[in-house]
């Protein structure tokens, strides 16, 4: 009779020896255990060497970074190719383990985050098979996990890699001719707004995977990426020429036009960055640092006519290193992100005073407005710095529907039903301080201002150029004009001062920069619990 200790040992030993020790294998089992091997990168040593060579990880490698140890449960591994009508099973079974798509559910920094937060779900295309195309039970695979993820409210990680529908599936052509009546694809859009939805892109991603991909809340892409609604095959059968995969949607494009949200090195940082994504909406962390609050007072310059770089001031808010900017080559008049205060996530919108002056044009509304329903959505307070003129104008302008995208800004502000606060780093002039404000000083859960705030209904130069216009023209001597012009203009400054907005109550307060950390957390504090079915945005606009 075997002592306790004995059975712990040999209960710690793997089952496949624990059985190798008593009797073979029987072989059903055996078949199982070796179904299984096929799809396991150990056994696919040339697969594993063609990618390192091309600096990528294997999918199964991306699925083990991103999810906690010993997590993972997979669906669907032992799924074939449909195409027993032209191949060999045992050539099946080799060359086509999953049907090219790996799908499973575990957690996903669990080690920060309570068990029902860290739930995640991931479905990964395989490019190693049939270069990541969409097959018949890949297909059906896909379908089922959707079905879950609907269901158990689970958060899905999409890693698109590959073409889209595959051909070559001849054992379909019974039950099937175009596939167009697939609930793949309205399945995986109805994720949006429900739960967060993270794509990430390493390599060629074409057709039906970019189709999902472009549903995504959020898109993180590798250097070596393209993306692009339809391949070479697709654009060359169309008559539309001749095209490497390399010319169709490289990141210099996807990049600067906003489809990419996030450019990373290599398949490491983009596993690294997709959890750090997830890791915003999973909840507050209880551990943080920040850097010294006093060097908030200097980073705006004395003189008004200077530029700063505002990502200074976001960083300098953030806990360390908990900064993650969205879109930054992209609508450059603002600044977007997720970050964490005190442990506790939220969304930023800032203007970029570094890019025309930071008046708003239709991309950086755009860029805005989008961040605002994520933030919405899953239920993220917005930090919104205000450093702007007002909006773009002008001819040139208005040929980029200015009047439509910046208006964005007040619809969907007008909606937002978690805490939005404002603080005006130093310009807050015209309708685009509005605009940041969620439609006015008012409608924030609070306004409030540094000493180097300046308001006034449009650009305070402006103003006097056109309130005044007439008593300026009427006086001949230039340089006596020139000093009206400056007394009128410092007249407008001295009533536009912070302080005296905040005497008529037209902003909050006004406050210390080094308090600003502060002010954050008490007025997140103070701030009303949203129920979730006050969030108003029934899914996130994919522009």
């Amino acid at each position: 009779m075997k002592t306790n200790q004995e059975k712990d040992k040999v209960a710690s030993k793997p089952a496949e020896a624990q059985q190798n020790e008593n009797n073979p294998i029987r072989p059903d089992l055996a078949e199982v255990i070796r179904r299984h091997a096929f799809g396991l990168d150990e056994h696919r040593p040339a697969v594993v060497a063609k990618r390192q060579e091309k600096n990528q990880r294997t999918a199964r490698t991306n699925i083990e970074d991103l999810y906690d140890r010993d997590s993972f449960i997979e669906y669907g591994a032992l799924a074939i190719a449909a195409q027993r009508g032209r191949r060999s099973l045992d050539d099946l079974i080799s060359k086509t383990p999953t049907d090219g798509l790996i799908a499973g559910i575990g957690s996903v920094n669990g080690s920060l985050f309570p068990e029902d937060k860290a739930r995640c779900m991931v479905m990964a295309y395989d490019y190693t098979v049939l270069a990541g195309t969409q097959g018949f039970f890949n297909h059906k695979k896909m379908d089922r996990m959707l079905h879950l993820a609907h269901e158990q409210h689970l958060p899905l990680v999409f890693f698109a890699e590959g073409g889209g529908g595959r051909p070559g599936d001849v054992d379909a052509e019974g039950v099937m001719v175009a596939g167009l009546d697939l609930s793949t694809f309205g399945g995986f859009a109805g994720l949006s707004g429900r739960v967060p939805v993270v794509g990430v892109v390493s390599g060629l991603c074409f057709a039906g995977n970019a189709a999902l991909l472009g549903c995504c809340d959020v898109i993180i892409a590798t250097k070596n990426s393209n993306i692009g609604m339809g391949g070479p095959v697709m654009i060359e059968g169309g008559g539309l020429g001749v095209f490497k995969p390399e010319d169709v949607g490289p990141m210099d494009v996807q990049t600067q036009n906003g489809v990419v949200d996030i450019e990373v090195e290599d398949d490491v940082e983009a596993v690294a960055t997709a959890k750090k994504y997830l890791s915003y909406f999973q909840g507050a962390t209880s551990s943080w640092e920040a850097g010294d609050p006093l060097r908030l007072r200097t980073l705006i310059p004395e003189s008004r006519k200077r530029t700063y770089n505002v990502r200074n001031v976001i960083k300098a808010i953030a806990d360390t290193d908990s900064f993650l900017e969205l879109k930054p080559k992209f609508g450059l008049s603002m600044v977007t992100g997720l970050l964490r205060i005190e442990g506790r996530p939220f969304g930023i919108i800032a203007n970029n005073c570094m890019h025309m002056a930071g008046a708003i044009e239709a991309e950086g509304a755009d860029k805005v407005a989008r961040l605002m329903q994520i933030c919405n959505t899953h239920g993220l307070p917005i930090l919104s710095l205000c450093d702007t003129p007002g909006f773009m104008v002008g001819p040139e302008i208005e040929k980029r529907a200015q009047v439509r995208h910046v208006c964005r800004m007040f619809v969907i502000g007008s909606h937002i039903t978690v805490p939005y606060f404002t603080i005006v780093l130093r310009r807050g002039y015209g309708l685009g301080a509005m605009a940041m404000a969620k439609g006015g000083f008012h409608e924030s859960f609070f306004t409030a201002a540094w000493p180097t705030g300046e308001f006034g209904g449009m650009g305070l130069e402006g103003a006097v150029k056109a309130g005044f216009k007439k008593e300026l023209a009427a006086i001949e001597d230039p340089q006596k004009r020139e000093e009206l012009y400056d007394f009128l203009v410092a007249q407008l400054y001295e009533r536009g001062k912070a302080i005296n907005m905040a005497a008529y109550l037209e902003i909050d307060a006004v406050i210390d920069p080094a308090d600003t950390r502060k002010w954050l957390i008490r007025g997140l504090k103070s701030a009303p619990a949203r129920q979730p079915q006050d969030a108003r945005h029934p899914f996130i606009d994919p522009w």
